[in-house]
């Protein structure tokens, strides 16, 4: 970004649904940067790093079928017989993420206080793995084996955690902006698009950078300083319940031995 008006990204895309969203995610960056261009030079970052992963994801939940229409891009907008499968195309994305968003900075963290010795760097990391995902590796593993340095993050040294609380932050966010925007209706069909009272809210926060702690980042669009994960569960409710559903009378979960 050259200035506060030139905004670019540099990305090899396909014309489907999953870069339209990542796209989405690029730009928040980009729009954040430019609202916090006029802070002085120490405070032109987020509140806290989720935050700026949050940004771009909390505008793309808003492209809706509806927002989609308004905008060109489709002619119809589809029944609610699809929304199961959108919803757990979303989960698979959002929540299956999650155990593995929090245990990439666990190990991290584990290594740089000394608690997991080199000799056992293999060893911590499928610990993890079975603690928080259920998982187990195919084959056998060793301390000749070095796993965790297959997830760029980690040879990179770039923290984690922040995209763990993006996917908090991000439907906390969209919450209060469809509460904004006045949305009737289940949360996922929201698109505040258009709204220039939320957008004034979103646009003010971003303004902040990291000017002031990132609770009172968090109350400027949410009301609270509060991180709130209940807007995922009443994000995904339909979801929930049609699973709870296909799923009675079974035994739901797994056992890594």
């Amino acid at each position: 970004m050259e200035n506060s008006q030139d905004l670019r990204i540099k990305m090899c895309i396909k014309i489907n649904a999953e870069d339209f969203v990542t796209i989405h995610h690029e730009l928040g960056h980009n729009y954040y940067q430019r609202a916090y261009e006029k802070q002085p030079y120490l405070f032109r970052g987020s509140a806290n790093d989720g935050f700026h992963e949050a940004l771009g994801d909390t505008i793309a939940l808003s492209v809706t079928p509806e927002y989609l229409k308004t905008v060109g891009l489709i002619d119809k907008v589809p029944g609610p017989e699809g929304d199961i499968d959108f919803l757990l195309q979303k989960a698979l994305e959002k929540i299956a993420f999650q155990p593995f968003g929090l245990l990439v900075d666990k190990w991290r963290w584990d290594v740089f206080t000394g608690k997991t010795k080199p000799a056992d760097y293999n060893k911590a990391w499928w610990a993890l793995v079975r603690k928080y995902q259920g998982m187990k590796p195919g084959n056998e593993r060793s301390e000749n084996d070095f796993d965790p340095g297959a997830k760029y993050h980690i040879p990179g040294n770039t923290p984690y955690a922040r995209y763990f609380l993006a996917n908090v932050y991000q439907f906390q966010f969209y919450r209060s902006l469809c509460a904004q925007s006045g949305h009737k209706g289940p949360l996922h069909t929201c698109s505040f698009y258009g709204d220039k009272a939320a957008g004034k809210k979103l646009g003010d926060m971003m303004a902040m950078g990291a000017s002031r702690p990132w609770p009172e980042a968090l109350e400027a669009v949410t009301g609270t300083k509060e991180m709130d994960a209940t807007a995922i569960l009443e994000y995904f409710a339909p979801l929930k319940a049609w699973l709870d559903k296909q799923n009675k009378g079974q035994q739901v979960g797994w056992k890594a031995e």
